[in-house]
C-alpha cells in the first residue's frame, strides 16, 4: 500500500507542477514580464515547486531526513541518472557558460551546504535565508549577462499562454496548488511507510526512490528529445535545477522550518556523493575531448549512479 501512496503522490506532483508552470508563465505575460526573466526565474521556481512541497511537508512532519534526502538525491539523480542516460542516447556539446558561471555556483552551494549542515547538524533560518539570498544574487547576475546574448538563454516558452484568460489562470493555479499539496502529503506518507516495510531508514528511501520519482519529468523530457534527435535537455538546465534545489528548496524550507540532520550518513555519504557528481563534470568536459559529453562518459555517470543506489541500500542493511 505504501508504494501506491508514493506513486499517487508522484502523479499528483507531476500534474500539479505542470499546471503551476503554465499558470505562472501565463500570469507573467499578463504583467508584461520579459520572456528572458520568465524563462530564468518564473519557470525555474515553478518547476522546483514539487521538490519544495515535498521537503517542506517532510520538515513540518518531523522527517528531516526526507527533506534533505529529497534534494540531495535529486541533485545526484540529475547528473548521474538524467544526464547519464541522455548522453548515452545522444552525445551533448557543452556551452562555455557552463564552467564560467553555472558550475562554479553549483559547486559553491554544494560545499557551503555541507559545512552549514556539519556545523551544528542543523540548517537554521539564517542559513536558509543566506542560501535564498545567494540565489537572488545569482539570478540578477545571470539575467544581466544574458541580456547581451538572449537567444542562447531564453527558454522555449509556449506563446499561446500570452492570450490565456484570467479565469483559466485562476483555475490552473487552484488545480496546481491542490495537486501539489496532496501529492507532497501522500508521497511523504508513502515514503515513511515504505521505509518501515523495507526495514531501511527514511534517508535511504528519500535519496533513492523519492529522488528518482521527482526527477522523472526531467528524465522523460530529455530521453524523448534525445530519441527524436532534437536538442536534449541542456546541461545548463540540469545544473540550474541543482542550484534551485539547494538555494530555493532548502533555503525556503529552512526559513519556515529549520532542518536537522538526524542521520550521520547524510554528511558522511550522501553529501560526499553529491559533491563528487558535481565536481566530476569539469574533468569530464575537458578530457579527452573538450566541451563534449559522449556515450562513454554517459556510461560512467550512469554506472556511478547505480553504484550509489546499491551502496545506499547495502550499507543500510
Amino acid at each position: 500500500m505504501s508504494l501506491v501512496w508514493v506513486i499517487l503522490g508522484l502523479i499528483l506532483l507531476v500534474v500539479g507542477g505542470e499546471f503551476l508552470v503554465r499558470s505562472s508563465v501565463a500570469l507573467s505575460f499578463k504583467f508584461n514580464i520579459s520572456k528572458l526573466v520568465i524563462g530564468m526565474t518564473v519557470v525555474s521556481f515553478a518547476t522546483s515547486a514539487p521538490e519544495l512541497l515535498v521537503s517542506l511537508q517532510a520538515a513540518l512532519a518531523g522527517s528531516s531526513d526526507i527533506a534533505l534526502g529529497n534534494v540531495i538525491g535529486s541533485n545526484i539523480a540529475n547528473i548521474g541518472l538524467v544526464l547519464g542516460i541522455t548522453v548515452l542516447i545522444s552525445p551533448m556539446t557543452v556551452d562555455k557558460n557552463f564552467y564560467k558561471l553555472n558550475w562554479p555556483m553549483m559547486m559553491l552551494l554544494s560545499v557551503v551546504l555541507y559545512f552549514m549542515l556539519q556545523s551544528g547538524d542543523i540548517l537554521d533560518r539564517w542559513e536558509g535565508a543566506a542560501l535564498l539570498l545567494s540565489l537572488i544574487i545569482f539570478l540578477v547576475v545571470l539575467i544581466k549577462r544574458s541580456k547581451s546574448e538572449p537567444e542562447t538563454h531564453i527558454e522555449d516558452l509556449d506563446e499561446t499562454l500570452q492570450i490565456t484568460s484570467g479565469f483559466k489562470i485562476t483555475v490552473w493555479l487552484l488545480i496546481g496548488a491542490i495537486a501539489l499539496y496532496f501529492g507532497s502529503e501522500w508521497l511523504v506518507f508513502g515514503a515513511k511507510e515504505m521505509a518501515v516495510s523495507l526495514g531501511v531508514s527514511e534517508r535511504v528511501i528519500s535519496v533513492t526512490m523519492v529522488a528518482i520519482g521527482t526527477s522523472v519529468p526531467e528524465l522523460a523530457a530529455s530521453v524523448i528529445a534525445a530519441l527524436k534527435k532534437e536538442k536534449a535537455i541542456s546541461l545548463g538546465n540540469l545544473i540550474g535545477s541543482n542550484i534551485f534545489n539547494i538555494a530555493s528548496v532548502l533555503g525556503l524550507t529552512a526559513i519556515i522550518q529549520p532542518i536537522s540532520v538526524n542521520s550521520p550518513k547524510i554528511l558522511s555519504s550522501d553529501m560526499i556523493w553529491m559533491m563528487a557528481f558535481a565536481f566530476i563534470l569539469i574533468p569530464m568536459i575537458f578530457l579527452p575531448k573538450k566541451m563534449e559529453l559522449g556515450r562513454f562518459k554517459g556510461f560512467i555517470l550512469l554506472a556511478s549512479y547505480l553504484i550509489f543506489i546499491f551502496l545506499a541500500f547495502y550499507i543500510e542493511k
